[in-house]
C-alpha cells in the first residue's frame, strides 16, 4: 500500500485496512480480557497460571496428583513437601539419588521434630 494509499483509507473509513469487524471485535475481547486481569492483580492472560508448566523437565508432567498440590492441600512443611516431591520423581529423574534425598529428609525431621538422631 503506497502513502497515498494510506493516507486515503483514514480519510475514507469505508476502505478497510485489514481491520474488519470481527478482527476488531476479536481485539476488543481481547483487550477488555487483559483490563479485567489486571484489575484483578493477574497477569495469567500473558503468562499462564505457574501450576500450568514445569521448569527444567518434564519429571512430574505424567502425575495424577501433582507434588505442589498435594504438598499445599495437606500443609505439609518444607521437609515433608522434600519428602513428597523426591519420592515421587525418583522413578523418572535421578533414581538412587532421589531416594537418599528422602532418605536425608526423613532423617532431618525425625531430628527436627522428634529430637532423634539416626
Amino acid at each position: 500500500m503506497s502513502d497515498k494509499e494510506s493516507e486515503e483509507s483514514w480519510i475514507n473509513p469505508e476502505q478497510d485496512r485489514g481491520w474488519s469487524q470481527e478482527s476488531y471485535r476479536a481485539y476488543m475481547k481481547r483487550r477488555d480480557a487483559e483490563e479485567e486481569a489486571i484489575k484483578k492483580g493477574t497477569y495469567e492472560y500473558e503468562y499462564g497460571k505457574p501450576s500450568d508448566k514445569q521448569i527444567g523437565g518434564s519429571h512430574y508432567k505424567d502425575c495424577v496428583i501433582q507434588p505442589v498440590d498435594y504438598i499445599v492441600k495437606n500443609n505439609l512443611d518444607f521437609l515433608e513437601g522434600n519428602v513428597v516431591k523426591y519420592i515421587t520423581r525418583h522413578k523418572t529423574k535421578n533414581g538412587i539419588e532421589d531416594i537418599r534425598k528422602v532418605i536425608h529428609y526423613a532423617e532431618l525431621i525425625l531430628e527436627k521434630k522428634y529430637g532423634k538422631e539416626k
